[in-house]
């Protein structure tokens, strides 16, 4: 029989949130692997998604014919921080998905709102499914996914800072090029009509400019471990 002192720790659902090349990744599977937490990219369901319709050719100027076809692949992530895994139809795609082809597409997928809708209800029963808690990331988390997640967290930086980090993750990208990709990006996500990038009101933001991805970690596993205490 359990005690309070040996019992497990609560379960807790994180949501982290911010825009690409603040360290949301890197972080939220440090976090997660740290706590015992199963963690999911959601930014690669839709990366996923983006690159079965480039793979099977449809027209993605066309919303409608990305709204037809948003619930034919299958999709399924693997949740374990360590080794998170990415299936279509049973096909690894964890490396395709990250192309530039596939990078320079995504946005014009996932503002459809068919898509947003099949990909939030996946999200949805994974985070549900989670016996121990998860560390869930992307953009509209705390705002839309899991509006009810335990703790939101939205990370920030520079957008010098976040050209360095994508270039310097990209092997040699140009720094400029990447940077101004990067706010292209933003600007997309941020003004979309379904689920934009935002800040959710109750969410804890952490600018990561002048931070190590080490301090970073230390403030995340501190934040869940307090709401951990609290439940």
């Amino acid at each position: 029989m359990e005690t309070a002192e040996t019992a497990a720790p609560a379960a807790v659902i994180v949501a982290i949130d911010g825009p690409s090349g603040t360290g949301k990744s890197s972080t939220s599977k440090a976090v997660a692997a740290q706590l015992g937490l199963s963690y999911l990219d959601t930014g690669a369901q839709y990366r996923a998604i983006t690159w079965w319709m480039v793979h099977n050719g449809i027209d993605l100027t066309d919303p409608g014919a990305i709204a037809d076809a948003a619930g034919k692949p299958g999709i399924v992530s693997g949740t374990d921080p360590l080794a998170p895994t990415i299936t279509v139809d049973g096909a690894d795609v964890s490396g395709p998905i990250r192309t530039t082809e596939v990078t320079s597409k995504v946005s014009a997928v996932s503002a459809v709102p068919e898509v947003r809708t099949r990909i939030t209800e996946l999200q949805r029963w994974i985070a549900e499914s989670a016996e121990k808690g998860i560390v869930v990331e992307g953009r509209d988390i705390g705002t839309t996914v899991l509006p009810d997640a335990d703790l939101k967290i939205f990370l920030t930086a520079s957008p010098e800072a976040r050209a360095a980090r994508r270039s310097g993750e990209l092997k040699g990208a140009d720094v400029k090029a990447t940077q101004e990709a990067l706010i292209k990006r933003d600007a997309a996500d941020s003004s979309r009509k379904t689920s934009p990038l935002a800040k959710a009101d109750d969410a804890v933001e952490v600018d990561t400019t002048e931070l190590t991805l080490q301090q970073v970690i230390e403030c995340v596993v501190t934040l869940v471990e307090e709401k951990r205490a609290e439940k």
